[in-house]
């Protein structure tokens, strides 16, 4: 039999290695392209208030806006894309998904009615189903696994700065020209993205920096599902993200609502202080939870330590949301958030660069679109709008601060249960790793 028929995979020459520098252009224009996925998403939060008062909706109806409207196309559509993306040119993929959310986003700033706003959002759902699966599969063979925790900690780093941008842009937009043109600023820039990434990145060799190409033979979606759903650490850690995630986006999406309504804020003053904490706070986090992630594992040999990080940072989070949400001083809270900020993003560079390590060559993009689908119908599905549901509840008994509660309750769940995940995830994590591998 050939080396294909017997493997699977061929040796790849030295000849064909990524010039260094064309790596770190390609991750510097990936990034910018979550980071716009995350401008788009996160903007919503902080013009609740405004949206609010013009279409007189209840909180329930903006919790839609922010999770179900856009979570259900996003994730519905993410799997067969991401299948899609693993059998043909993942840069037309994301060039093109780009270009749509961007338009969508726009739209959002037309919008007459709630109904043709949620609408809009829909949209910039279907754009972004697009977007990180085929993005996560292309870097991955940009970079080797030994080094995956830190460079997907460098592309996550888009999530902090994406809110960052959304907070300051969407706050001092709003408030000066209104919320319908911060949407329409945040959408143009996509546009020019979406060209810069047709025009000047190529489509790598699949598994280029795992040193052997994948098989070129095209393996049904149902047996890369199957796959997937055998790996025990890999069922751990896409449960483990998707219910965290629920408390990061309930609280994240409602957290400008809270300090404006309980602390008696103006959004002008809340958005730029959540713009900080975000992109400062989030940006350390995810960037030295990475680093030291990859450093653990090379000294110890023990790839477990990418779980038990993400796991011990998760539950670390709980006694800080305690104070932000319960302590009487607005300033206080805020910068105490920091902390908060800076331990939700510790896990996602060894957790998503693990689970592409998991997949194997052929299967990264459908695991990264699993771990969206899952990630969008429980977390931005639920989570804001559990968060509203919630706030609509107490409102009865606590008036405006209900949001208090609501949010504290959510995240107190969420994070202890993702944390019982990670640690399980530990369990049977070497040996999922050495059977991708293999």
């Amino acid at each position: 039999m050939s080396q294909i028929e017997q493997t699977g995979r061929l040796a790849v020459p030295r000849a064909l290695s990524i010039a260094g520098s064309y790596r770190v252009y390609v991750l510097a224009l990936i990034w910018c392209v979550l980071l716009l996925r995350f401008v788009d998403l996160q903007i919503v939060s902080v013009l609740l208030e405004p949206i609010k008062k013009e279409f007189a909706v209840s909180d329930t109806q903006l919790g839609l806006l922010t999770g179900l409207a856009f979570s259900v196309l996003y994730g519905l559509l993410g799997v067969p894309v991401a299948w899609l993306a693993d059998r043909s040119n993942r840069r037309n993929i994301i060039a093109v998904a780009v270009g749509l959310w961007s338009l969508m986003t726009a739209l959002c700033g037309l919008a007459s009615s709630f109904p043709a706003l949620l609408l809009a959002r829909m949209g910039v759902g279907i754009g972004e189903a697009g977007g990180t699966a085929p993005a996560y599969s292309m870097i991955s063979d940009h970079f080797p696994p030994q080094r995956r925790a830190s460079i997907f900690a460098i592309l996550n780093s888009s999530v902090p700065l994406g809110v960052f941008a959304g907070f300051l842009v969407g706050g001092y937009v709003s408030v000066h020209y209104g919320w319908r043109t911060a949407f329409m600023v945040v959408g143009i820039p996509g546009v020019l993205v979406a060209l810069a990434l047709w025009l000047t990145v190529s489509e790598p060799l699949r598994g280029l920096s795992d040193r052997h190409a994948a098989n070129q033979a095209r393996a049904p979606q149902g047996a890369a599902l199957k796959y997937l759903l055998n790996v025990a650490s890999y069922r751990h850690f896409v449960m483990a993200s998707s219910v965290f995630t629920l408390g990061a986006m309930g609280s994240g999406v409602w957290i400008p609502s809270f300090f404006v309504r309980v602390h008696g804020m103006s959004a002008a003053q809340v958005g730029p202080w959540l713009a900080c904490i975000y992109g400062g706070g989030g940006l350390a986090g995810v960037l030295l939870g990475g680093h030291l992630a990859d450093r653990a594992v090379q000294r110890t040999g023990d790839a477990r330590w990418y779980a038990w990080l993400s796991g011990a940072c998760v539950l670390a989070i709980l006694p800080f949301s305690l104070f932000v949400y319960l302590w009487p001083n607005p300033i206080q809270a805020l910068l105490v958030h920091t902390g908060t900020t800076f331990l939700m993003h510790a896990w996602m560079g060894p957790l998503y660069g693990t689970v592409q390590s998991l997949a194997g060559i052929r299967r990264r993009a459908v695991a990264a679109a699993i771990n969206m689908l899952t990630v969008n119908l429980i977390a931005y599905g639920l989570g804001p709008l559990a968060v509203g549901v919630a706030s609509d509840y107490f409102g009865a008994h606590f008036g405006n601060e209900s949001l208090r509660y609501s949010i504290l309750s959510v995240v107190a769940v969420a994070y202890t249960w993702a944390g019982i995940h990670f640690l399980l995830a530990a369990r049977t994590l070497r040996q999922d790793l050495a059977r991708a591998e293999s």
